[in-house]
Formats: structure tokens, C-alpha cells, sequence
């Protein structure tokens, strides 16, 4: 068991908890060696009953598929403003890991491709509160309009699971031969098909909870024998455990765990570099990728404007309006924004603030969990048994005589809203979000 904090949300900081949390959630065991904030837990705890993970301020995520953040760290300037796509993002550990990473000026486009999977992929990425995210949902097929635009592409492939039978036995019960070959060959049709969107001397990151050479190995060779790729070798250190292996055509280089050497599951990953030229025409396109963004592209209105500066931090963020409700998005993304909703079916941009009402601002629940709200918003900080009856949707005691929005927060952290009205408390905690124990 092992989770990743959320930078953006501190609580922890080299192992030892913030000040102020008098009854840490959990105790963490050791440090997960390849991954920043990334600790191991010795059992399991009732995380649906921590205020802490409503908040987004860790992720619950196996440690073998942190081994991500350490190839990200090795082939790339994370510093940089990068397009990131995680193409089988759901349920969301990657990307939440890779949004901790990337600079804000980045974006990451979260795909899943599965539209029931789509929700808690749209829950983790709002509890991770960054503006510079995209959740889509796509067949991989539709990201072939977006020639060059990647400079990262993770692809976390459906596989047969084999990785996973220590942790689920029940995945046993569904192996066989021919579920291997079934996923071998859906493994080569997506990359082929998400190939041309990544730019020339761009990075593919290939990965499964495979042990299978024919979902692993053989799907490089494949990728070898169609495209001019060049392989990254990862240099993880010896202690670790991680063991090299070259697939036999290509010599193509990947890393394997498992789990009676390293402390974790079974897992693949594999770095390729793109070495083709890109056959583009998005340089052609109205919305130039990294160009002037122009004036007051789809304004908000006045009096719109006028409530958000009371609500959000003064900063640097671009308010776009979609529908009735207003998103924030890095300016520098804005264009991005513009294409991708064009070619893509989106389901989060950035962060949808809220939306104005006839007298007043309407907060939406992304804003609550996002940090960007201005220190002159009022707030309620809670103790565990008020806060686990507000996120079953119950009404609690608030303390306070105050009317209107009031943020709800633990330990510092927002999680959602309430408005005080006379002597009456309405709860908008999402109803697909509340804790049902």
C-alpha cells in the first residue's frame, strides 16, 4: 500500500506531518525510493472516512506505477512548458502524479476512453485543484487530428492483468492465452493510432501490469518495425530491483517489477523517442499553439468579472465561459483550450469557477477544491465528526452567526460548500460525492 501527497497541498513534508494535524491519518513506512512525495503504508486504513482524501491531498496509487515520475524526471526538462497527453488516464493516479510535476504553464490532457470511467476520473483530477488540466473522452483514433501537438504521450495499456494477481487473486480467474493475444493486438492498434500526435523527438512512455513478453516486448517490436523510434534507456539504481529487459528485435529497453524483488506489483514501463518528422497543419490553424492570444477572446461579462475578483486570488488566470458557468485557465493555455475543444470530446478545462446569479456569485465545487480563493471568502474549519456530516450531505453545528457562502474546510484544506439562510444550512456537497457509510 503507498500513497502520493499532492504538492499543491501540504500537510507532510519529509515524513513528518504539518503542524496542526493532531491525528494524522495514517502512518506512513518508508519512503517510495523513485518518486517524490510518494510514501509506503504498512496497512490499509479507512481512507473513505479521511476529511484528507476528500481533499485531495493524497492519492491512494500502487508504488511500481510511480516509477513514472522517475522516467518523466530523466527525459525531460519538467521545468518547461510541456503537452502532455495520459491516454488511459482513469481512474487518475498518473495523471495526479504528472499534474505534480509538470510547471502550471504545462497542460495535461487526462483521456479515458471507457465513458463509465470517465466520472472518477473527473472526481480525482477536481480534488487535485489545478487549473491546467483537461479531462477528455476519446477512442485514441480522434487524438490523429492533433499532428505533433504531444510532447509526452503515457500510454497505461489495457492488458491482461497478470501483474495484478498477487494484489486480486479474482484477475487469476479471468487470464488466459487468448485474453493475452486480445490485448497484444488492442496494445499495437493504439499506438499506431495515437503515433502521429506526438512531435518529432518526442517521448512515448509505454506501460502495463503485464508480466507477458507478447503485451510488453513484442508490441516495441511491432512499434519498431512500423515507425523510426529510438529507445531511452532509464538507469534506475541496483538497490532498487527493477530489472532490465531488451525486447529481441528492436533491443528495445524495459523495466519490470516484481513484486518478490521490489515492494509493489507487476508492472512494465518503457520509453521510446519519436525520430520522424511530424506531417502538420495545426501551424495553419486560427489558434497558433504558443501564439498571442487574442483580446478578450469570448468575454465575460462585467458584472461577471466584477464578482470573481471578489472570490479568486489576483493572479494569472483567463475566464472562459462555457455554457452558464466560467472556467479559469492559464492564459498561456487558452489557444490550446480553443483547439483541443475543437477537435475533442472535453468534460474539464481547467477549473469551473461557478457561474453569476441575478444578485449574487454561484461557487462551483471545483472552486472549493482548487485553492485559489481569495483570503476574503469566508470560511468554516471543521472537526472530523462535523466534517465526516458534511460530506455524508448532513447539516452540522457551524459556530458562526455569518449568512451567504461559506467554505468548508479540514485541517486547512477546502472541501466543498454550505450557505447559511436565516436559521437554515443547505449543503451543496456534491450527491455523487457523499459518503454513504
Amino acid at each position: 500500500m503507498s500513497v502520493h501527497f499532492n504538492p499543491g497541498k501540504p500537510i507532510i513534508q519529509n515524513g513528518s506531518w504539518a503542524d496542526g494535524i493532531t491525528e494524522p491519518p495514517f502512518q506512513i513506512s518508508g519512503k517510495v525510493p523513485w518518486a517524490p512525495d510518494a510514501w509506503y503504508l504498512d496497512t490499509r486504513p479507512s481512507f473513505t472516512m479521511d476529511p484528507f482524501f476528500h481533499a485531495g491531498v493524497y492519492y491512494v496509487q500502487e508504488a511500481s506505477g510511480m516509477f513514472l515520475a522517475f522516467a518523466l524526471k530523466q527525459i525531460t526538462d519538467l521545468s518547461k512548458k510541456l503537452m502532455v497527453l495520459d491516454l488511459c488516464a482513469a481512474p487518475g493516479g498518473k495523471s495526479t502524479m504528472i499534474q505534480s510535476l509538470i510547471s502550471p504553464e504545462s497542460l495535461l490532457v487526462s483521456n479515458e476512453v471507457i465513458k463509465t470511467r470517465v466520472p472518477v476520473l473527473h472526481q480525482n483530477m477536481t480534488k487535485w485543484g489545478r487549473a491546467n488540466g483537461i479531462v477528455s473522452n476519446n477512442d485514441p483514433a480522434f487524438f490523429k487530428q492533433l499532428p505533433g501537438f504531444f510532447d509526452l504521450v503515457i500510454v497505461d495499456a489495457p492488458c491482461s492483468g497478470s501483474g495484478l494477481f498477487r494484489k486480486d487473486p479474482e484477475v487469476v480467474k479471468t487470464w488466459s492465452p487468448e485474453s493475452v493475444n486480445l490485448c497484444s493486438r488492442r496494445q499495437t492498434r493504439i499506438l499506431a493510432d495515437i503515433w502521429a500526435a506526438i512531435k518529432e523527438d518526442g517521448f512515448l512512455i509505454y506501460c502495463t501490469c503485464s508480466y507477458s513478453k507478447d503485451e510488453n516486448e513484442d508490441v516495441l517490436d511491432k512499434l519498431f518495425q512500423q515507425y523510426a523510434c529510438k529507445s531511452i534507456p532509464l538507469l534506475p539504481d541496483p538497490d532498487w530491483h527493477i530489472v532490465e529487459s531488451i525486447a529481441d528485435q528492436s533491443g528495445a529497453y524495459g523495466y519490470r517489477f516484481y513484486p518478490d524483488q521490489v515492494r509493489g506489483e507487476g508492472f512494465f514501463l518503457s520509453v521510446i523517442q519519436k525520430k520522424e518528422p511530424v506531417i502538420s497543419d495545426l501551424k495553419n490553424n486560427k489558434y497558433q499553439r504558443g501564439g498571442k492570444i487574442r483580446q478578450n477572446p469570448e468575454r465575460i461579462d462585467k458584472r461577471a468579472e466584477k464578482q470573481l475578483n471578489r472570490w479568486i486570488q489576483e493572479g494569472s488566470f483567463h475566464y472562459y465561459p462555457v455554457g452558464e458557468g466560467i472556467h479559469a485557465l492559464p492564459p498561456g493555455l487558452v489557444d490550446d483550450f480553443k483547439l483541443l475543444k475543437n477537435v475533442l470530446y472535453l468534460k474539464k478545462a481547467g477549473i469551473r469557477v461557478g457561474k453569476p446569479g441575478e444578485t449574487e456569485w454561484i461557487p462551483d465545487h471545483e472552486l472549493a477544491l482548487a485553492g485559489i480563493l481569495s483570503d476574503k471568502s469566508a470560511r468554516i474549519d471543521l472537526g472530523k465528526p462535523d466534517t465526516l456530516s458534511f460530506l455524508r450531505g448532513e447539516s452540522f453545528e457551524t459556530g458562526t452567526g455569518e449568512k451567504g457562502w461559506q467554505l468548508v474546510c479540514f485541517g486547512g484544506q477546502g472541501l466543498g460548500w454550505v450557505k447559511l439562510v436565516d436559521k437554515r444550512m443547505n449543503n451543496y456537497y456534491p450527491k455523487s460525492w457523499r459518503i454513504r457509510l
